[in-house]
């Protein structure tokens, strides 16, 4: 399993609405960055991400698994990015914020420090558990 991190402008789709969408899950759209893209195509059906609140919140709040691997997104009229399908599972008990997570040593090298604009991030087994502890799972 791998482990990702999935970033949101929660006033544009929050985790509320994300868990709205219920056992179905949503699509994950308008990704239209390269290196994103290239996250986005190599998530697995059952790898985990952090679902993460960008704008004034700047957190990790939930987590979701992918239900879908990737296929054209069908938001894109040039047809070059993709999109996968997510699930919510679960809340985190205490949202993580970014301020918390360049506290803590253990993460300096999460590419959430390293490089925040990136919207699909890789996240390693250790730094997953260490945001998931630090959030109350």
């Amino acid at each position: 399993m791998q482990y990702w991190l999935l970033k949101t402008e929660p006033d544009a789709y929050g985790w509320d609405e994300h868990v709205g969408k219920g056992a179905k899950g949503d699509a994950w759209t308008g990704v239209r960055n390269f290196t994103a893209r290239r996250h986005l195509q190599s998530m697995k059906t059952g790898d985990r991400a952090f679902f993460y609140h960008t704008g004034d919140e700047k957190q990790v709040v939930g987590i979701v698994v992918v239900i879908r691997e990737a296929y054209t997104d069908p938001t894109d009229e040039t047809g070059k990015f993709v999109c996968v399908d997510v699930k919510a599972v679960a809340p985190l008990a205490k949202p993580v914020t970014l301020a918390a997570i360049k506290g803590n040593r253990e993460l300096a090298d999460m590419m959430l420090v390293q490089q925040p604009r990136l919207s699909v991030q890789p996240v390693s087994a250790e730094q997953w558990r260490t945001v998931c502890k630090m959030g109350g799972i």
